[in-house]
């Protein structure tokens, strides 16, 4: 596999990153049981490799809308896709009534699914790796490799920040360090919504998702 295309593989459905308050929150009071440790980013990538091996490994049995049902629980729990969605989007998303966001993030959250459930279709003796973890503002960098059967190891890093619960959740993918597949696809997004509207690009959305499905 060349080393562009499995990068365009593993970006799938990644945005640039926009501003998240990492804070965990901390109970309201000190009689309050403290919430379960919060698992490390690393963790959070590691599980979200697993899981997505486990699949590929039962691609050809379980076949495209059974990977999509096996992989839509790791997706949504591993990436922060409603935020993705809104940096995504770009300016176009103030624009937007609340239902029709909702409409966006669903219709995202869904598309993300449909890539990895299409892509990752069969294991063949690719190993994902997770080689270090450092601090960035606001957030860490989880540095993984990616070696497949033949070619050259790719390099990816995921930008990682906590959510509203204290959670650590994926908001980018860099190839290389610096390399974000979601600053094409936001200037698709902006540029679909900005000419026709945010209804056409949650169409537009749903239609690649289909594509991507069985014939």
């Amino acid at each position: 596999m060349k080393r562009m295309s499995l990068f365009v593989v593993l970006m799938c459905a990644l945005s640039v990153w926009g501003p998240v308050d990492p804070a965990v929150a901390k109970p309201a009071t000190a009689k309050v049981t403290p919430a379960p440790v919060v698992s490390s980013a690393s963790d959070v990538v590691k599980n979200f490799y697993t899981q997505l091996i486990s699949t590929m490994k039962q691609g050809d049995q379980l076949g495209f809308t059974g990977r999509y049902k096996k992989l839509e629980p790791a997706v949504k729990s591993a990436f922060d896709l409603p935020v993705m969605t809104r940096v995504a989007v770009g300016p176009n998303w103030s624009k937007a009534t609340p239902d029709e966001q909702g409409q966006l993030t669903e219709a995202f959250s869904n598309f993300s699914v449909a890539n990895y459930a299409s892509r990752f279709a069969k294991y063949d003796g690719e190993q994902f790796d997770v080689v270090d973890e450092k601090p960035t503002t606001g957030g860490l960098i989880v540095e993984t490799k990616l070696t497949p059967k033949e070619g050259d190891p790719v390099v990816l890093s995921y930008l990682m920040r906590t959510d509203e619960k204290g959670a650590w959740r994926i908001v980018d993918v860099f190839l290389d360090g610096s390399i974000s597949e979601l600053a094409t696809r936001r200037a698709e997004f902006n540029s679909i919504a900005t000419r026709d509207g945010i209804p056409a690009l949650v169409n537009s959305l749903g239609e690649k998702s289909k594509q991507m499905g069985p014939s």
